[in-house]
């Protein structure tokens, strides 16, 4: 009786192990921006914790990369540091250190991969953390979301549905926008978003204007 052949080790997809390393990769980047910042402004993980109502732990694990946090977290914190969410992503301002930079080629796009929620921005506008209006251009994979809770930050925001489709909740109010539809609000009001599609991805270019950071 012939014995059954022994199965064979299951091959991991180059790109999913390309992606599971650099997942991690951007947490600690993140971290670090977010850690760089707070310590230029002079702040204590203390002081962070009492304004954003976030743990020290939870905080001083985000610095150190080993939390990924959501876009919730993020722009809690970006409000506290001063700075618009732009600045988390890390980036220089230009190659040569320029601060007046004004275009930013498709190649050099950052991006801030928020992988855990389904959720990534790539910065379209120049880099600076002296920014006031950014424009992003927004990956919502099938069911990513800001999560449950709603948020609230400084700035104004407004945006254009290019692919899928976006729930969009402000205050009490839910709309769900299709390819083509647009919208506009306060950032100081409540809201979430997310895409219910559990098999197309969406995306939507979005613009904040940062009011009170600086």
């Amino acid at each position: 009786m012939r014995k059954p052949a022994a199965a064979k080790p299951a091959m991991k997809k180059p790109g999913r192990v390309k992606a599971e390393a650099a997942e991690p990769a951007m947490d600690v980047a993140v971290g670090r921006r977010i850690r760089d910042l707070r310590r230029v402004r002079q702040f204590s993980l203390e002081t962070v914790a009492a304004r954003t109502e976030l743990s020290i732990g939870f905080l001083s694990q985000i610095e150190r990369g080993l939390s990924s946090p959501s876009l919730r977290v993020l722009a809690t914190l970006a409000d506290v540091l001063g700075v618009g969410i732009a600045a988390l992503f890390g980036a220089s301002p230009s190659a040569d250190g320029a601060s007046d930079q004004v275009v930013t080629r498709g190649v050099q796009r950052p991006e801030l991969k928020l992988w855990r929620t389904g959720v990534s921005k790539q910065l379209l506008s120049p880099a600076s953390s002296d920014n006031k209006l950014n424009l992003f251009l927004v990956h919502l994979e099938p069911g990513g979301s800001t999560g449950d809770e709603l948020y609230t930050h400084d700035g104004e925001e407004a945006g254009l549905v290019l692919e899928g489709e976006m729930m969009l909740t402000v205050d009490s109010q839910t709309w769900s926008l299709k390819t083509g539809d647009s919208f506009r609000f306060a950032s100081r009001r409540p809201h979430r978003f997310s895409n219910p599609a559990q098999d197309a991805k969406a995306v939507v270019l979005w613009v904040n204007c940062v009011t009170g950071a600086g």
